[in-house]
């Protein structure tokens, strides 16, 4: 059995967003399924620890994501969990233009998601991955097995904040959380 553990970017959003009450998850059902339960018990376990409400709002198709953010805004939400997962990768400067547009404080996986303008993205940078990849790649091509790899799992986990999306949804960072950053982004 998989033990669940909450993801502690949601630790760092209620710092930032102290008054967050409803939290949306927002993803696509194009996922792995195990995957999807565990991100789900991940949340659902976040929200029990930090005291807020969730919903899960399920993109099929790339226009939900207008429908989804209309709807989010409409219900008051007070933030949103972007998942990570092929239909919202495709389509994430459309659905990180709605979370800008909409004014929803949003976290996602990955640094990467922070620069590009949500409040705060936590995980490795696949920048770092895809170069030690490249490495796997050229011992391969000089001959290396690629069974004699060990196996390896991320050691580096990276917290990014916006800080331009903080101050333009009027949320103050505080010193502590931006102390526990990797990057502050202007």
């Amino acid at each position: 059995m998989v033990r669940l553990r909450y993801p502690p970017q949601a630790d760092r959003l209620k710092e930032i967003v102290p008054h967050l009450r409803r939290l949306a998850f927002i993803y696509s059902t194009i996922g792995d399924p195990k995957g999807d339960e565990l991100s789900e018990g991940n949340i659902r376990t976040a929200a029990s620890r930090l005291g807020f409400g969730w919903q899960i709002f399920r993109a099929v198709i790339a226009n939900d994501y207008d429908v989804i953010f209309a709807r989010v805004t409409a219900e008051h939400f007070d933030a949103a969990y972007i998942g990570a997962d092929p239909l919202t990768n495709q389509n994430l400067t459309h659905v990180i233009q709605l979370v800008l547009h909409h004014k929803i404080p949003a976290i996602g996986e990955g640094p990467g998601l922070a620069k590009l303008g949500l409040l705060l993205g936590y995980g490795q940078d696949g920048s770092r991955d895809i170069a030690h990849g490249s490495e796997y790649i050229d011992k391969i091509l000089r001959g290396a097995k690629p069974s004699d790899f060990p196996v390896e799992q991320g050691t580096k986990i990276d917290l990014a904040i916006n800080l331009k999306t903080a101050k333009a949804l009027g949320l103050a960072v505080p010193p502590a959380v931006l102390a526990r950053a990797d990057e502050g982004i202007e």
